[in-house]
């Protein structure tokens, strides 16, 4: 195994805060969603609304699971970051691999997100193709 440096970790800080902020951004638009489909759905108890809101639950699931798993992400290579400083490379490498593992997930929550969306998006079409 080759030997971590401080420069190693670093370079996925730039790309998970940039993830952070496109996962907080999402969050911050499904919020306005749910403001309006909840108002929505209180004057009219349409099936389509309501399968938005179920569409609109899973995704805002997932949000959350992204977040936790990119700032777990951060948080470890800050951690490796420490233990190089420290000299304990071997105790490095291992928390650098499960903030990539963490990276991963993160990622991987992000193109099962991206699908429900597609969907969500094939509903509110239907709806409208219906009128």
């Amino acid at each position: 195994m080759q030997e971590l440096t401080l420069i190693t970790p670093t370079f996925l800080f730039s790309a998970i805060s940039l993830l952070l902020l496109a996962y907080t951004n999402r969050f911050l638009s499904y919020a306005q969603l749910v403001r309006t489909l909840k108002d929505k759905y209180m004057l009219d108890h349409s099936a389509i609304t309501r399968a938005q809101i179920m569409n609109l639950r899973r995704r805002l699931y997932l949000t959350k699971n992204m977040q936790l798993s990119g700032v777990g992400s951060l948080l470890l290579c800050v951690a490796t970051m420490f233990f190089i400083y420290i000299g304990m490379q071997t105790v490095s490498a291992y928390i650098f691999a499960v903030a990539l593992i963490l990276l991963i997930i993160s990622l991987s929550l992000v193109i099962a997100e991206i699908r429900i969306s597609a969907k969500s998006l094939e509903i509110y079409l239907g709806d409208m193709e219906n009128e």
